[in-house]
């Protein structure tokens, strides 16, 4: 059986937990959650209570008794856990963003490489946006000419996120754009792949240095096609997180405004088609309501995957564990630098700048 290490036990780690614990009681893993850590340890106790496993006094002691780790501190520990479990040789679930900046997530990625990794940029495992990845690269409607992304939320420091370091930008390295949106970057990368410029503006007004609550960025590709991301933090706390992707190909409009299963709307010349998906059959056996089954296999599904292949990787031995994980360094990694050409093209009055 995997020993699960969680560290950081705030509310993403608590999400994280609640899969795991789901996916080892429904016997969907071989693998179950056997240790807790966190900064503020009644965090840690609280987790371990509810989820399982025994809370520990150090990430040290953590680490000296478990086979995997779920890395869902706040950003800006990330580097000091990631590399504290590779120097062990243990395999690495890493949250996003991987770092603050742009240095500091090459370093982390450097450390995830080195074992096998996972990173939690979750929207790639979404139905409904890999539907629409496939379409526009099969060209059935023609080349993609513009995408639309919008995405939006209630300032996470209260609510149901409660965050204690999302207005900090010595914690979180920004707001919006690299704590929220770089789903949605990783998501346009994707579907219409690297852009050569992007120009960008932001706009802080809630009262929190560093942490821009508005953002507007235009991504412009080789052949001409240009995407734009608006990703906002708003005060309207009946509304949660809200996505709608549009993709205009030449011969039809593809979009959506459900960031899981969708459906896809496929607008043509002929009408209107609608692709369907469905959440993972094994889903039924939580032991949830089934709106909150929904939405925590949005998780749970590339928690399963990364768990089934360690479990793989450790009966062949030979395996390659570079094989391991998905989406791995490499893509979180790319949407940084995106990311990076944001907040450079911001702070410079929104003049573009290309993607290195």
């Amino acid at each position: 059986m995997m020993r699960i290490g969680l560290v950081g036990c705030g509310h993403i780690g608590t999400v994280h937990a609640v899969a795991l614990q789901q996916l080892a009681d429904a016997a969907l893993i071989d693998g179950r959650l056997t240790a807790t850590f966190d900064d503020d340890p009644a965090r840690a106790a609280k987790v371990a209570r509810h989820q399982g496993g025994e809370p520990k006094q150090s990430l040290e002691a953590l680490l000296d008794e478990v086979d995997v780790v779920w890395v869902c501190t706040w950003t800006a520990a990330h580097l000091a856990a990631v590399e504290a479990a590779a120097d062990r040789g243990l395999a690495i679930f890493c949250e996003k963003p991987l770092a603050p900046d742009l240095a500091t997530a090459v370093r982390v990625g450097a450390a995830l490489e080195r074992v096998p990794h996972q990173v939690g940029l979750v929207l790639r495992w979404a139905p409904v946006f890999r539907n629409i990845a496939t379409t526009v690269a099969s060209a059935a409607y023609g080349p993609a000419l513009a995408a639309v992304m919008r995405d939006d939320q209630y300032f996470p420091v209260q609510g149901l996120y409660g965050s204690t370091w999302r207005g900090d930008v010595a914690h979180a390295g920004g707001g919006t754009v690299i704590e929220h949106s770089i789903h949605d970057v990783d998501v346009v990368r994707w579907t219409l792949g690297d852009p050569v410029e992007v120009s960008a503006r932001t706009a802080s007004r809630f009262g929190y240095p560093g942490i821009e609550d508005t953002a507007a960025a235009t991504f412009t590709y080789a052949d001409g096609s240009i995407a734009q991301l608006t990703s906002v933090w708003h005060q309207v706390l009946s509304r949660e997180s809200s996505r709608r992707l549009e993709v205009f190909c030449e011969k039809a409009m593809l979009w959506t405004d459900d960031d899981y299963l969708g459906p896809v709307h496929v607008l043509t010349d002929d009408g209107e088609l609608l692709v369907e998906a469905e959440a993972p059959a094994w889903s039924e056996r939580f032991t949830l309501p089934a709106v909150y089954a929904k939405a925590l296999a949005q998780y749970a599904e590339p928690s399963k995957s990364f768990l089934d292949s360690l479990v793989q990787l450790r009966a062949q031995g030979s395996a390659d564990p570079t094989t391991i994980g998905h989406p791995r360094a490499g893509d979180a990694l790319a949407a940084h630098r995106l990311v990076d050409a944001i907040y450079r093209s911001a702070a410079d009055g929104g003049t573009p700048k290309s993607v290195n």
